[in-house]
């Protein structure tokens, strides 16, 4: 039995480290994720900022690269107003003198051929005699400015009357460098003028204000992050480019791949996860070792208020979205997150050791409780089996005296006396073989022993029991007799309010193939009224004295363990009668 016991303990110990060790490691888990949410938080904060800050410089940019424009057409019309109308009657040295009155980089002159358009007259000799046939969309722009058209076509650029002016672009007869070029014709001179400036003022602005700025806080905030690069989904990984006849490669600036920032930490899947990205709209990340570093990328989708934003697809159409690309060392971001899974790991253990010595405290003082509550029933047990069977001794040593006073009565013809006196010892023994007979020894201590308290208090107490097993009664008798003894108790309580007479208490136990019942009742004026009160709740109480209205309760919650049930019902001579009936 001790082995057995034993073995329920080391079971239930078992089973709470078990479910202490799921239930931090859910936790664990579950803040490992939080952590990796919360990175990823940050990062989507900084692709905020950073988007913020690309939206704000574009439309910077493109209303300072409007003002350029204006100020080009501005420079051509003065130059219209300085030049001779016939291009054969300008000189290349007029134009490197008024470009430097005006400001600009250089003037050119194109003129119109039967099947070409050329770069004429310039202040720069080196764009002499260049065609521009093959300069798309710029030759379809200067037909249509020479043909005195509203310029219309599918390109980034700004026009305005008798004048158009593409964005800054790699130069197709100096590939290294960026101008912006503006083009006018108005009809009063036989050739388009075309002043232009260098990209060193776009930068200059972009520099000051723009999101080169940005990007460098960033990295400078951020441990972990290595690149950040803006990405044109439709040109990436390598760009358009353009093959002249000569054999010249030009790239274009608003088709580069990366237009902001740099990409020098590359995998093979970025081409495939940037055009995820653009075209599902959501983000995409990558966690690969690349040259041996372990790297975390996010591609995430960003959208322009309109299609200005001065990228365009390999066709030239402007875009009205792109990708932005944040790297960054997860290694780094590894140790972050093994240091805080370090601190968390120390405060389950921690919790887990403190969790668990509560838990065999609270064992252990509940082992003691019950062990305690054993020791005192099986006392209560002993002390009232010893009763019964001191009164049944009692009855055999009394044996002789009862037959010499029966035998003395009878002589004396004293029937009347030999009548009372048999009746009240009938009774005696008659009672004493009903607890004898009630077949479960504990049931009949405890009944033995509220008899004898009935006689010290003057209460009738009639017993009936029938059937009762202690084999196959289906209940401990522990239980049983925590039912029995606060319902004679209850009664007992209840009766003394009355006087000698008066203080009647029933109490019948009967035991069937399918329940177990259990009836006693007791003399109470105000039954009706005692049936609506809440007697089988924690703390009610009638009583006059400090009760703690257990009793009741403790009998509810016993029946209702074994699915029985336990009512009261008011009687109309005055009684109250408790039922307790528990399936077998």
């Amino acid at each position: 039995m001790r082995e057995m016991q034993r073995n329920i303990w080391l079971m239930a110990i078992s089973v709470i480290v078990v479910l202490i060790l799921l239930n931090n490691t859910a936790y664990y888990f579950l803040t490992k994720k939080t952590l990796n949410d919360s990175f990823n938080e940050e990062l989507l904060a900084h692709a905020k900022r950073l988007e913020i800050s690309l939206e704000q410089s574009r439309q910077g940019a493109e209303q300072f690269q409007d003002q350029i424009g204006r100020e080009l057409r501005a420079a051509s019309i003065a130059a219209q107003y300085a030049l001779d109308p016939d291009i054969e009657k300008v000189t290349n040295e007029q134009l490197k003198e008024l470009s430097d009155k005006l400001g600009i980089s250089h003037i050119t002159l194109l003129k119109k051929l039967p099947d070409d358009i050329v770069l004429y007259k310039s202040s720069d000799e080196t764009q002499l005699g260049k065609s521009t046939k093959t300069w798309k969309p710029w030759y379809e722009v200067f037909n249509q400015l020479f043909d005195r058209h509203n310029v219309s076509v599918d390109w980034l650029g700004q026009t305005l009357p008798n004048f158009w002016s593409g964005p800054f672009e790699v130069s197709s007869t100096d590939l290294d460098k960026v101008n912006k070029w503006g083009y006018y014709y108005d009809g009063a001179t036989n050739y388009i003028i075309d002043p232009y400036v260098g990209y060193d003022r776009q930068e200059e602005y972009e520099d000051a204000t723009g999101v080169h700025r940005m990007i460098e806080n960033s990295m400078q905030t951020s441990e972990s992050l290595l690149e950040i690069a803006f990405i044109n989904p439709e040109t990436f990984p390598d760009g358009k480019q353009t093959v002249h006849p000569n054999g010249d490669v030009q790239d274009h600036k608003v088709q580069q791949p990366i237009f902001y920032g740099k990409y020098t930490i590359k995998s093979e899947k970025d081409t495939a996860l940037v055009r995820k990205a653009y075209l599902t709209k959501e983000i995409v990340t990558l966690n690969e070792k690349i040259d041996g570093k372990e790297i975390y990328k996010m591609f995430i989708p960003v959208f322009a208020t309109d299609k200005g934003i001065n990228i365009t697809d390999e066709d030239g159409i402007p875009l009205d979205s792109y990708v932005l690309s944040l790297t960054s060392d997860y290694h780094i971001i590894q140790e972050q997150l093994d240091s805080q899974f370090l601190n968390l790991g120390v405060i389950i253990i921690i919790l887990t050791c403190l969790s668990l010595l509560i838990a065999v405290i609270a064992m252990r003082y509940y082992k003691q409780s019950r062990d305690k509550a054993v020791r005192v029933t099986q006392e209560t047990y002993v002390e009232e089996i010893n009763q019964m069977f001191q009164s049944i001794r009692a009855q055999r040593h009394d044996f002789l005296n009862h037959v010499q006073t029966i035998h003395s009565l009878a002589e004396l013809e004293k029937s009347k006396e030999l009548v009372a006196y048999t009746k009240e010892l009938t009774g005696d023994i008659r009672l004493m073989n009903d607890i004898i007979n009630i077949g479960n020894p504990a049931i009949a201590a405890l009944v033995r022993s509220k008899i004898s308290q009935a006689e010290n208090y003057k209460i009738q107490f009639s017993c009936s029991f029938s059937g009762l097993n202690m084999q196959e009664m289906g209940v401990k008798t522990l239980d049983v007799n925590r039912m029995l003894g606060n319902l004679i108790d209850n009664a007992f309580d209840e009766v003394l309010k009355f006087p000698e007479e008066r203080r009647h208490v029933t109490l019948i136990g009967r035991q069937t193939a399918h329940e177990l019942e259990f009836t006693i009742s007791n003399t109470c004026e105000q039954a009706e009224e005692a049936v609506v009160k809440p007697l089988f709740d924690a703390g009610f109480s009638t009583k006059q004295q400090d009760h703690q209205g257990l009793g009741l309760s403790i009998v509810k919650s016993i029946a209702e363990q074994y699915k029985g049930n336990v009512y009261v019902t008011a009687e109309p001579n005055g009684q109250l009668t408790f039922i307790v009936k528990i399936p077998i």
